[in-house]
């Protein structure tokens, strides 16, 4: 289920990132488009905590899958 959540997460940051340069490229509002990258950073960064590994080399997301078997 955690997969599926980071699949989704990493399709909707590259759908904020593609629809804040459209904003941008037709001149509307810079702000917005700027919290929409904002958002899509925010989604990346969380995805890279949960698979990226620790000291252990364990990442977050398998130990979650070790704590439900």
């Amino acid at each position: 289920m955690l997969n599926a959540v980071l699949s989704l997460l990493v399709l909707l940051a590259i759908a904020l990132l593609i629809g804040a340069f459209v904003l941008w490229r037709k001149g509307g509002r810079l702000q917005q488009a700027g919290l929409m990258v904002l958002l899509a950073l925010v989604a990346i960064v969380n995805v890279l905590i949960w698979t990226l590994p620790d000291e252990s080399g364990v990442a977050p997301a398998e130990k979650e899958l070790v704590i439900e078997e």
